[in-house]
């Protein structure tokens, strides 16, 4: 990825795997995923850096973790 997409505007999404009691939670912005891009961050932390995956390669990492 050339460059990293503007998330000052994104809309997060709890992982439907994230804790309920406000413990570990992972968060997307699905809406970039038609440009080919997959954002992640640590809801904990939402001002903190964000991760920016490419599609394929995300949906690779899912593939792998769900045959674990």
């Amino acid at each position: 990825m050339k460059h990293a997409p503007d998330l000052a505007r994104a809309i997060w999404t709890k992982s439907s795997y994230s804790e309920g009691n406000g413990g570990t939670c992972v968060e997307w912005a699905p809406a970039y995923t038609s440009s080919g891009v997959v954002p992640i961050r640590d809801s904990k932390c939402p001002t903190g850096q964000a991760l920016a995956f490419p599609a394929s390669a995300w949906s690779s990492f899912i593939t792998s973790i769900k045959s674990l």
